[in-house]
């Protein structure tokens, strides 16, 4: 594999990494362009923070060719970490440092200041910037997700990885922290995210399905779901667990899935040939639906 061509911030060929008989990651290949927001969406177990963590040179692929901003992340690792920002899934900034202090070490490290690139993290920090005395340790779930994100910027990195960012936080601060990313997107850097929420998927501009280390798709979200091959019925019932062994019987090549208290039934009958297939069922509501990203996830991921 060549260097990447000058639209490409990230490019893998064929990267595999084990941990003893554990197969993380298998024979990945992706390509992400400058500018975007990628998503790379999955289960916990699936291989998104070890793809991240080789991305930001901190550990080896066992086999494979990878790029960051056309620097091989293994021979060039070290001008690697000039242009990227991390955030792990994990808070990592030192808690018994104030917020200030925490902001002004990571500015030291990468040679700027705070007051050099305050206007890119300024959205962020001003929410914070009131508690800039307190230890971090003694933030909340979302102050700390900002901090975080302050100090993974303030070098103003080409490529932003941000592995799980929103897990643990709040939907107010999840709505918010992805405004924040798409106005980094419009200030040209490259965000590579990964997330277990499914419906975090639709902010990405293209998303790749990751299950045991392997890609299952990639894609725009749009088209993930264009390209959903089946009809898909919504199904409410007492009986539910009744009626998905019933469809299972009569119906093996349909793809059932429980969501909450309805059932998801993917299939290629009619909506009209469902009904008349449950209408003994007592008090039963089946409706045509499109399907969700998750619908497309569980069907991409299922053995067939």
């Amino acid at each position: 594999m060549s260097a990447l061509n000058n639209m490409e911030a990230i490019g893998l060929q064929n990267i595999s990494k084990s941990y003893g008989e554990v197969k993380a990651l298998q024979g990945i290949s992706l390509s992400v362009d400058q500018g975007e927001i990628f998503g790379l969406i999955g289960p916990d177990g699936a291989g998104k923070t070890s793809l991240i963590r080789i991305l930001t040179t901190l550990i080896l692929p066992d086999s494979g060719e990878a790029y960051v901003m056309g620097k091989h992340v293994v021979k060039e690792y070290f001008n690697i970490r000039k242009v990227v920002g991390y955030m792990p899934q994990r808070f990592s900034l030192y808690l018994d440092l104030s917020v200030e202090e925490n902001l002004q070490f990571y500015a030291r490290i990468f040679g700027t200041t705070i007051a050099e690139n305050y206007s890119l993290i300024e959205p962020i920090y001003k929410q914070i910037e009131p508690f800039k005395t307190r230890k971090a340790g003694h933030l909340s779930g979302g102050m700390k997700q900002k901090l975080a994100l302050s100090c993974a910027l303030i070098h103003k990195p080409e490529v932003l990885f941000l592995d799980e960012p929103t897990t643990g936080v709040d939907a107010v601060s999840r709505v918010e922290f992805w405004e924040m990313l798409k106005k980094y997107k419009q200030a040209g850097i490259t965000v590579f995210v990964s997330t277990p929420y499914m419906d975090e998927a639709l902010q990405c501009d293209r998303l790749a399905f990751i299950k045991d280390g392997s890609i299952l798709s990639v894609s725009s979200p749009e088209d993930v779901l264009k390209n959903y091959p089946l009809n898909i019925f919504e199904i409410k019932s007492e009986n539910l667990n009744k009626v998905m062994a019933f469809l299972k019987d009569k119906l093996p090549e349909a793809f059932l899935t429980r969501f909450g208290t309805t059932l998801h039934c993917s299939s290629n009958k009619t909506l009209l040939e469902i009904k008349e297939l449950v209408k003994h069922f007592d008090n039963i509501q089946v409706n045509t639906i499109k399907p969700t990203i998750e619908d497309c996830f569980l069907w991409l991921s299922q053995d067939k």
